[in-house]
């Protein structure tokens, strides 16, 4: 296989992250090969070291989400120019470096409000570089379309936006699976549920409301995770697996409790999202999901595995 096709596939888990208007209804996108050219000509580094600054920003970014760290710091540590890291963070992933830096921070804040009960929100918002409650509940309604103490009296902790991942090594295993961010931190408890059911979830036409906006979408994805979370049991957990996609793991071996919670989440189709006075119809569809059974699998074949099963279920 050629190189083209290997950051073919980059480009296809980091948009289908940050960017799901690009998750044409007919299938994935995909660049091509003129397209993948263009982001070897960007000014500033060769052919494989436009890979290796665009792995190690993001590592250094999640090594630091607590520090005040800019643009030209991360830059500084790959070597290269601001503008050069701009170019290539904003082609690959269509998300500038400070607002992945937001979403990151916002995610962690979220999952510390609901984790330590004890910290207060000034505690929160000082850990992630605020020097203010004012200025840090201003981010986080940003992302979460409510204030900080909301948050905590309703939600879960479930990561919005997980951490993005771009291989420092090519492989067949990475690119056929498509691992498109790290969900390794929930690999124990994967292991401890092997016979335990999955909920799949996507959006259905999102394409439409991103047109409308990206404010727009990104209020439709949010607001698919709240309904997730509504129908899930106490012990079940929510994550986001692509653009617009979701997956719970339960705590049953069950099918018909997984079926059960998948119904409850899809009796709520049709309702409306409100975006700047217009109610906009938000549809589901999803699958139920059970990988390995006795066996253990590695995290790039779960993520394969809830991949497939979302895309036969919506065929």
């Amino acid at each position: 296989m050629t190189i083209h096709f290997y950051i073919n596939q980059i480009f296809l888990s980091a948009a289908k992250m940050f960017y799901p208007k690009y998750q044409d209804v007919s299938g994935p996108f995909c660049y091509t090969e003129a397209t993948v050219d263009r982001f070897y000509k960007i000014k500033g580094a060769g052919r494989m070291n436009n890979l290796e600054i665009l792995t190690k920003a993001l590592e250094y970014m999640e090594q630091h989400l607590e520090e005040d760290i800019r643009t030209e710091d991360i830059a500084r540590i790959c070597y290269c120019s601001k503008s050069t890291l701009e170019k290539l963070f904003r082609f690959v992933n269509h998300i500038s470096v400070r607002d992945y830096l937001i979403r990151r921070r916002m995610t962690k804040a979220a999952r510390l409000l609901t984790e330590c009960p004890e910290s207060s929100i000034l505690d929160v918002a000082l850990k992630f570089g605020y020097s203010s409650h004012e200025a840090f509940t201003r981010a986080f309604r940003q992302i979460w379309n409510c204030s900080p103490s909301e948050y905590r009296m309703r939600s879960r902790g479930s990561e919005l936006f997980p951490r993005l991942y771009t291989p420092s090594e090519l492989g067949d295993v990475y690119m056929n699976n498509r691992k498109n961010f790290d969900i390794s931190e929930l690999y124990d408890l994967f292991q401890s549920r092997k016979n335990c059911y999955f909920v799949c979830c996507d959006i259905q036409n999102l394409i439409p409301i991103n047109e409308i906006s990206y404010k727009a979408g990104d209020l439709a994805i949010l607001e698919s995770l709240h309904r997730m979370e509504a129908a899930a049991g106490e012990d079940d957990i929510v994550f986001r697996i692509g653009g617009d996609e979701f997956a719970m793991l339960t705590a049953s071996q069950e099918e018909e409790y997984a079926r059960k919670i998948l119904l409850d989440i899809l009796e709520h189709n049709g309702e409306p999202i409100e975006y700047e006075g217009e109610r906009i119809p938000l549809h589901l569809y999803g699958t139920v999901f059970r990988s390995g059974g006795e066996r253990s699998v590695r995290c790039s074949e779960l993520f394969s595995g809830l991949q497939s099963a979302l895309l036969d279920a919506r065929k």
